[in-house]
């Protein structure tokens, strides 16, 4: 069965693209800058207990909603809309916002890493990503879907936007979440999420630097640009059975069956 999105998706492109590693943890830095989407976390989610899991969870929503078959993803978004309704986490407005910071994450790492998109391209995924709005519960007219509209949405809500204390403590378990001893002290893990957390820290907008406290230097841009890039490149030498997710890789093996 087919997915909402094909191979040939500006989606698909984005969201199998090694950027997505850093793209993911700088869209839950940016999502944790609106205090009413925050406190709805912080008081519902065990995110300070679980942060591995947590991220694991998101990465899972997104690659099944992007690579998995219609059936899947509905599925999981429906199972997501029954708990965030429980948990009364289903504010339009806040979900919006979720969703916004999410796609400006995915597509803004994207291009700083390297990855050569057309302006066409760029405002053809904003659109197609109001099919994973609409999943979550949000309402298809109110999503931007241009590059314009969603510029227009940032500068509409930064007013809204702020660094609460919760913001700051997620920020904090983001960059350094709980490890087993094993992990901590026995493997490399630490350190190289350290740098990719910052990575994607110093990849956040200027004005969201600037609402959590962290200074951005002279050149500080061209430098992040640098290093994003030499993060993909990188990663995108490593073998893909380790740097494709479970969805994707699956996805290729239902498309290669039905050709």
């Amino acid at each position: 069965m087919d997915g909402f999105f094909s191979p040939n998706s500006v989606t698909w492109k984005i969201h199998s693209d090694p950027s997505m590693l850093i793209g993911g943890i700088r869209a839950l830095l940016e999502q944790a800058l609106h205090p009413g989407a925050m406190s709805g976390v912080a008081a519902h989610s065990n995110f300070r207990e679980d942060a591995w899991g947590r991220l694991q969870r998101t990465g899972d929503y997104v690659g099944t909603l992007t690579f998995g078959t219609k059936e899947e993803a509905e599925k999981l978004a429906t199972r997501v809309r029954a708990i965030h309704t429980k948990l009364k986490l289903d504010d339009p407005h806040l979900l919006l916002w979720v969703h916004m910071a999410m796609v400006d994450a995915f597509l803004d790492t994207a291009l700083r890493s390297g990855l050569k998109l057309s302006e066409i391209e760029i405002d053809q995924y904003v659109a197609e990503m109001v099919k994973f709005a609409e999943l979550v519960g949000i309402d298809a007219t109110s999503t931007p879907k241009s590059k314009s509209e969603l510029d227009n949405y940032f500068n509409e809500i930064q007013p809204e936007l702020f660094a609460s204390d919760d913001a700051k403590r997620a920020a904090l378990f983001i960059a350094l979440p709980p490890l087993p001893p094993l992990l901590r002290f026995g493997t490399p893990i630490a350190p190289l999420w350290g740098g990719i957390a910052s990575l994607a820290a110093a990849s956040l907008p200027k004005w969201a630097r600037r609402l959590y406290g962290w200074p951005t230097l002279p050149g500080q841009t061209i430098a992040t640009d640098i290093a994003l890039r030499t993060t993909r490149t990188a990663l995108s030498a490593l073998p893909s059975w380790f740097r494709e997710s479970p969805q994707l890789r699956s996805a290729k093996e239902r498309i290669n069956k039905a050709s």
